[in-house]
């Protein structure tokens, strides 16, 4: 007996279980967490929270799969370092992910911070001239399967985009900078930054007042990395100074933010509850056991992490 066990959300874990009914059972038996059967079994986990004694629980594993697409929840340092873990890369997150990124990026590009003062002050009717989206640079930092999906989308709104990454990407009608060394190059033409990185050593802070001052005047900010990589005291000084006019945050640090927070009150600062993109459960199962059939079958998965990287 082989058997896949699911911990994290039970809701969607029973919308997998129905997956798996279909398309893997009786050759792997799906199991909702705490309910394990005999570990020995186990030979797949996926978990947003893994137990912290992995291989004392399940002695047999063969696979880890983040039921997110982030791993940075994970400690690394308590897994066994043999054990392969897998992101979540599947169509629903990145569904997602483009139409939150679409909706902020179009949001800011039409003024719409802008006329909800206006609107709250009940008096004053004043359009404002519409800039062609292809006089509006986008730059996106992080150019995985969630940035090259979004910069796609952008692009067929007419936007002039850019993308950077720490590895050399080429995405067709996207200006693509690698490396520190291209940062500046990209951050300078950005006029509405959006954060796409991981969360890893290097990218925890990174959003920071040497950032925000490499940017054009007046540029805004949308934040749908990881809270630990914004720098908050650096982003209400950018847009104190005018250096930003704006930023939309779905994540933070911590999560959620107390009541007491100044973001919930921040005049140019909207805030979502981290749902720019979620895990659709049916979409993500079947994204597992492809997973699982092309390990079994000695062929590369989709989402391997490489823990040098992080991502």
């Amino acid at each position: 007996m082989s058997a896949f066990v699911y911990k994290a959300d039970p809701v969607r874990g029973r919308v997998w279980a129905e997956v798996f009914a279909r398309q893997a059972e009786p050759e792997l038996d799906f199991r909702i967490w705490p309910e394990i059967g005999d570990p020995a079994e186990v030979h797949y986990l996926a978990a947003w929270d893994p137990p912290a004694d992995i291989r004392d629980t399940f002695p047999n594993l063969k696979l880890l799969f983040s039921s997110g697409a982030g791993v940075d929840q994970f400690k690394f340092d308590q897994l066994p370092a043999d054990l392969p873990v897998v992101r979540m890369v599947e169509p629903g997150i990145i569904k997602g992910m483009v139409e939150y990124v679409s909706w902020a990026v179009l949001s800011l590009h039409r003024d719409m911070p802008a006329y909800q003062r206006l609107q709250r002050e009940h008096s004053r009717w004043m359009p404002i001239q519409v800039r062609p989206a292809a006089k509006r640079c986008i730059g996106v930092l992080g150019m995985g399967s969630l940035g090259q999906a979004v910069l796609g989308q952008l692009r067929s709104f007419g936007f002039d985009c850019a993308g950077w990454s720490r590895s050399r990407h080429a995405v067709d009608g996207v200006r693509c900078f690698a490396g520190a060394e291209e940062l500046g190059a990209l951050l300078s033409r950005s006029e509405l930054l959006i954060c796409l990185l991981p969360l890893t050593e290097a990218t925890r802070g990174f959003l920071n007042a040497e950032l925000f001052a490499q940017l054009p005047a007046g540029a805004s900010l949308i934040h749908v990395g990881r809270g630990p990589q914004l720098v908050e005291a650096d982003l209400t000084a950018a847009l104190a100074s005018g250096q930003l006019k704006h930023a939309i945050l779905d994540v933070t640090d911590p999560e959620p933010l107390p009541s007491s927070h100044a973001f919930w009150q921040h005049p140019q600062i909207w805030l979502t509850p981290h749902i720019a993109s979620m895990t659709q459960p049916e979409t993500a199962a079947e994204v597992v056991l492809e997973n699982i059939r092309r390990f079994e079958a000695g062929e590369e998965m989709v989402g391997l992490v490489d823990r040098g990287l992080g991502y």
